[in-house]
């Protein structure tokens, strides 16, 4: 089996694939897949719970056949070689890979193909199909807000809902929420699943240079989703559990209203959460009228902050306490120039709210618990 394949058109579908393999103990999994079939190279990555594969088509091809190549060897060899035809041969009585370039020739072992694990399509699957920027930003805006806590398992991966109206993103980790929702995908019938962290990581990235839409097959009963497009499959196990009810823990009655300029906010709130506790991130913001204090201080350390700025504020006076990493997050991940706090009380949840959205068709909110301040 021998193939001849470009430098960067390989080393580019290998590096898309990557981030799948890992942290599986079948050592099997450590290597890419290759298959030669009908003059198409088709490379496969997977962890048993994701698994990823990219068409390449070849024009320079002898013999067909399946073959596991070393993926971290081969990723790191072409890394450091220039652009370049790249020539592959496989002695598949000696499991012998040879690669060449125009600077040298290379050996390293591999696997029989058929020790590899497949994937099948689930049967029937219902389908839709999004823009790929679309995605990439519900995915970008929405999996910071994921928990870590293997306790709350269904709570470690983003919510999909699909309805009449629009599509829904939605992770939370209890101490912070955000619900991404868009007009441009609706189906007849109700529907939801939770999406694992680990596909999303590998389609946010990818995605930012895709064009056009991304088809995605589901089916939720059997807990199975692909993504499709340009030359990429990505499958997934989709996660088990029941989602916590997010509409009930959003606030309607908040007639306290902050619209402040985020980038100003963001910098302060950084600036000042340096001086909080380390262990509680803790920050006292005081609003009164036009005036924004923010302090923070850290009594272990003697460390203390104390900055004021303005904004547009509606209501009463009030002084609240949030996390300063969660909240820097949420600033972190909103275009928006402007941003709203929405508020009722210091003991209930906040909006984090853009003062304007991207389009008409796509809705951020985010939802902060605040802390509970000292008396100091």
């Amino acid at each position: 089996m021998k193939f001849i394949v470009s430098r960067d058109v390989l080393f580019k579908n290998l590096t898309a694939l990557s981030g799948v393999i890992g942290n599986s103990t079948l050592a099997i999994l450590d290597n890419f897949l290759f298959t030669i079939e009908n003059d198409k190279l088709k490379i496969t990555a997977s962890d048993l719970e994701t698994t990823m594969n990219a068409v390449i088509e070849l024009t320079d091809v002898e013999g067909e056949g399946s073959v596991a190549v070393p993926s971290k060897i081969l990723l790191e060899t072409l890394k450091l070689l220039p652009e370049t035809p790249l020539v592959f041969s496989f002695d598949m009585e000696n499991t012998l890979l040879k690669f060449e370039s125009a600077n040298g020739t290379y050996d390293s072992p591999f696997f029989p193909g058929d020790e590899y694990p497949q994937v099948k399509d689930a049967e029937d699957p219902n389908s839709f199909e999004i823009d790929a920027q679309v995605l990439q930003r519900a995915i970008s805006k929405t999996i910071f807000a994921t928990g870590s806590d293997d306790l709350r398992a269904n709570m470690m991966g983003v919510l999909c809902e699909l309805s009449s109206e629009y599509i829904t993103f939605v992770a939370t980790d209890a101490h912070k929420l955000v619900r991404f929702r868009s007009t441009s995908v609706k189906t007849d019938d109700f529907v939801s699943f939770i999406l694992p962290k680990k596909p999303l990581n590998q389609l946010k990235t990818i995605l930012t240079t895709v064009v056009e839409p991304v088809k995605v097959f589901y089916a939720a009963e059997n807990h199975h989703i692909k993504f499709t497009f340009e030359n990429i499959e990505l499958y997934s196990r989709l996660k088990e559990g029941k989602f916590p009810n997010y509409e009930a823990v959003i606030p309607t009655d908040n007639e306290n209203k902050l619209l402040v300029q985020r980038n100003d906010f963001l910098k302060s709130i950084r600036r000042v959460g340096n001086f909080s506790s380390q262990s509680t991130y803790q920050i006292r913001v005081s609003i009164n009228e036009e005036i924004i204090n923010i302090k923070a201080e850290d009594i272990d350390y003697s460390n203390k902050a104390d900055e004021t700025l303005t904004g547009n504020y509606t209501g009463e006076p009030i002084e609240i306490g949030f996390n300063a990493k969660f909240l820097r997050e949420m600033l972190e991940n909103m275009d928006s120039e402007v941003v709203s706090i929405d508020m009722s009380t210091p003991s209930r949840a906040a909006l984090v709210l853009p003062a304007e959205e991207y389009t008409d068709d796509e809705n951020l909110l985010m939802l902060i618990m605040p802390v509970m301040l000292s008396n100091a």
